[in-house]
């Protein structure tokens, strides 16, 4: 098998790292959950709760990431209102939002980022519509300030909170690791330190995401793609490889 034994890190938070781990499993491979980010309520949920209740009265709602699509659902408890367009950023935002019942998501097939989604035809033209970003608190702002300089009104509904775990590092020997976010590197770093991951394959899901790893002092950030089956081939051509 293509990861006949080999110990790799995940990294995704908890709620979300069941299926790469499974299929790292399939493969052979032995997963180890070491979750880099945790996902907690948001500050004020009732806040959330209130926006994102009033979320028919927008043109547009952008969901930033599977888990965005997953609280911001849960917290409306609401069927999705008829007429209003939704788009994602990504393909697992997309199937987030399809498996609850939003139809005909905008989304981009190549791509997982606000660069992607931003160069959609569906988004070239938005000046004087109402566009409402779902995301955790924080995060980066080049989708609500591009699609403002477009002529759109964006509000936020934060609906989670991003925060490090407080958990001790995962013992053994590692054979490569799996990052889906800057701050999910970051927070790996200061987990394991960048010695323990420096000589590791570390399966990044953007180029970005390897330009930090390098940054960091990791040389081997391999450039995978944001979903499981893409982690998985890369693993699989990495280790299958003279490596």
């Amino acid at each position: 098998m293509p990861l006949a034994g080999k110990r790799i890190l995940v990294t995704r938070p908890r709620e979300l790292a069941q299926g790469l781990a499974a299929l790292i499993t399939g493969a052979g491979g032995k997963p180890v959950l070491c979750p880099a980010i945790e996902i907690l309520e948001p500050a004020d949920p009732d806040a959330a709760r209130a926006r994102l209740a009033r979320i028919g009265e927008y043109d547009l709602a952008v969901f930033v990431s599977p888990t965005a699509a997953q609280r911001a659902l849960a917290l409306r408890a609401a069927p999705w209102p008829a007429g209003l367009r939704a788009a994602a950023v990504g393909e697992g935002t997309r199937r987030e939002l399809e498996a609850a019942g939003v139809a005909r998501v905008i989304a981009p097939r190549d791509g997982a980022d606000s660069e992607a989604l931003l160069e959609l035809a569906e988004l070239q033209h938005v000046d004087g519509q109402r566009v409402l970003i779902v995301r955790g608190a924080g995060g980066r702002e080049l989708l609500a300030r591009s699609l403002a300089a477009r002529g759109a009104r964006v509000e936020y509904a934060e609906c989670y909170r991003r925060a490090r775990p407080s958990a001790a590092a995962p013992e053994g020997a590692l054979d490569g690791a799996c990052v889906s976010s800057g701050e999910a590197l970051e927070n790996t770093v200061a987990l394991l330190g960048a010695g323990r991951l420096r000589a590791l394959p570390v399966f990044v899901a953007h180029e970005r995401i390897a330009r930090r790893a390098r940054e960091l002092g990791l040389a081997q950030p391999v450039l995978a793609g944001p979903a499981d089956a893409q982690m998985l081939a890369a693993m699989v051509a990495y280790f299958g490889g003279a490596k």
